[in-house]
């Protein structure tokens, strides 16, 4: 029930020609809640002589209300005369009627006497309490059937700073140093080719020799023409058949790899440096490839050519062959386990130029951003004129370079400030292997979504970060623990510093935070006004809270706030026809 039409009801009752006035002790009382979010109520409600007949009952009802409106009722206080006492009885055991304030009953009071009422409560404010709040209470007279006293008190108004603190996280943009680190890269493949017996010229016509060809090509080409890399070496390895001397394969096997770098000049136009990069070599082949196509054909012989190998180790295959041939099974291997082709392997390192100045970086990642390592691209995002611009670099940075934990989190930071929640959680992955950029952005989501255990879990590997202590006071905050969150936002001395130090009573605290606090916020101006009243500076709380009524909602919560009596007390004494309506404590 709405709390105004409950005071009009209560309002209307027969107190003509009685002394109604009932007070309470201390009046114009303020709490503040504690770490728990509860508030103690300790009041004494005073009723003046004759406000009770004999045969009366007296009801104190406290409640908690937030603006008009009821939050919860707290536990009643009912005091009963003698005659009503005994007329409650009877109508229990004649009726069964059932008396709810029973159980709060005393029932021994003087008769004509004043009543004092002493009231000890504990009210727990909900998390969604506003900024005005207070305890109030309800006493009704009942029974005497001829007349009834009605009246409402304000048993204490509620200071609830913490509604003014802003529980955004603090979730910072990276931007790492630049760094020039040189850009080399590494590549290897093979082309599998047919050559004629005891011959190294590669023919075109034999088996898949021209497709495995054009792959080679196809792979090294856009390194040999890039005017932006440079080739650093290209190392050819041909190599012969296990059948014969191992001199002679040798010798074959070079030559192979030799006519491989002929046509690789020929065919990709390579410059004399490039050439000169190359090597070429040659690698034994070997049984063992023998061994391994014959075990995996099940071949009943594969353990005696594994006791021979294993038996002549070696580079040098020579003794091996000669065991193998004694084999019975060796036409077998001749017709069905020496390969036709013959493998030519390749690797190559080379380097990408560098990019220092802003305005290379700038022209150059319009035309080649797959020339970029992740520093250069990184650099290139700083230089960015907006945040859409930004978030470009940073998508084709993770295109390049999908392990980045720094264009993750700051695509992570962006999708936050959309409210992109989702998105956000899909670009930091994992936590557990998250850098301590990428975990505190993982604490904020949580933070947002009120997991406050989720939020201190990835803050722990976060905290090397100033903004991880920050975010860490906010999940206290959050939980009411104001005092540990005041030691650790401390460091930063910024207006949520402040409310903190109001909300745990450290008012010369929160006024000296704010004295040398550069923000200038309609809110940073309404929390100097609340320190500033309760350390007894009125004018100088006037003038921030004229500052701080550019907000209309703050306009609003003055005119209600506990904290700013006094200012509204000193203000109707300047102006005592002003027709702005008077709020009574």
């Amino acid at each position: 029930m709405a709390v105004a039409a409950a005071m009009t009801l209560l309002a209307a009752g027969c107190a003509a020609g009685k002394d109604s006035r009932v007070s309470v002790e201390p009046a114009a009382q303020t709490l503040m809640p504690d770490s728990t979010g509860a508030v103690t109520l300790r009041a004494t409600v005073a009723m003046p002589e004759k406000y009770l007949s004999r045969r009366s009952r007296l009801v104190i009802s406290p409640q908690l209300v937030s603006a008009d409106t009821l939050v919860r009722e707290l536990r009643p206080a009912a005091l009963y005369s003698h005659i009503y006492a005994m007329k409650k009885r009877r109508r229990r055991v004649l009726h069964g009627e059932t008396d709810p304030y029973a159980p709060y009953a005393v029932p021994v009071l003087p008769r004509n006497d004043s009543i004092r009422v002493t009231l000890g409560r504990r009210a727990e404010l909900p998390a969604n309490m506003g900024d005005h709040a207070r305890l109030v209470a309800f006493v009704t007279v009942d029974g005497c059937n001829t007349c009834g006293n009605a009246d409402t008190l304000v048993l204490a108004e509620i200071c609830n700073p913490a509604t003014l603190l802003d529980l955004s996280p603090r979730v910072e943009w990276q931007d790492p140093a630049f760094v020039v680190r040189p850009k080399v890269a590494q590549g290897k493949g093979e082309a599998r080719l047919q050559f004629v017996i005891n011959k190294s010229d590669i023919r075109l016509d034999m088996g898949n020799n021209r497709a495995e060809l054009d792959s080679m090509e196809s792979r090294l080409r856009p390194i040999i023409t890039d005017t932006l890399a440079t080739l650093n070496s290209l190392t050819i390895f041909g190599m012969a058949s296990a059948d014969g001397s191992y001199a002679f394969n040798t010798s074959l096997a070079r030559n192979r790899a030799s006519a491989a770098r002929d046509w690789l000049v020929s065919h990709l136009g390579m410059t004399p440096a490039q050439q000169r990069a190359i090597r070429i070599g040659s690698k034994p082949e070997g049984w063992l490839p023998v061994l391994r196509a014959m075990t995996a054909d099940g071949h009943p012989d594969s353990a005696a050519v594994r006791a021979i190998i294993d038996a002549n180790p070696g580079i040098n295959d020579d003794p091996q062959e000669r065991l193998i041939r004694r084999l019975r099974c060796w036409p077998d291997i001749r017709d069905r386990y020496l390969q036709k082709d013959r493998k030519v392997e390749y690797s190559y390192t080379y380097t990408l130029r560098n990019f220092t100045s802003d305005a290379e970086l700038l022209d150059m990642y319009a035309k080649r951003p797959d020339a970029f390592n992740e520093d250069e691209l990184l650099r290139v995002a700083t230089l960015m004129p907006d945040t859409a611009a930004k978030r470009q670099v940073y998508e084709t940075l993770l295109r390049y370079f999908p392990q980045s934990a720094a264009a993750a989190g700051n695509l992570a930071v962006l999708a936050l400030r959309d409210g992109d929640t989702e998105r956000a959680m899909r670009l930091l992955g994992t936590p557990d292997a998250a850098s301590p950029h990428m975990s505190n952005a993982m604490a904020a989501i949580c933070i947002g979504r009120g997991d406050y255990d989720g939020a201190e879990q990835a803050l722990l590997r976060a905290d090397t970060l100033p903004e991880a202590r920050y975010n860490r006071a906010i999940v206290k905050a959050a939980r009411r623990q104001y005092g540990q969150a005041l030691n650790l936002m401390r460091p930063f001395a910024d207006t949520n510093c402040a409310v903190l130090a109001l909300c745990t009573g450290r008012d010369s605290e929160a006024y000296d935070i704010m004295s040398r606090c550069g923000d200038r916020s309609p809110r940073a101006e309404y929390v100097r006004a609340m320190a500033a009243a309760r350390l007894g500076l009125t004018d100088e709380a006037r003038a921030h809270l004229d500052a701080a009524k550019a907000d209309p909602a703050l306009a609003s919560r003055a005119e209600r706030e506990p904290d700013l009596r006094p200012l509204r007390a000193a203000k109707a004494q300047e102006r005592p026809d002003a027709t702005t309506p008077t709020i009574y404590y």
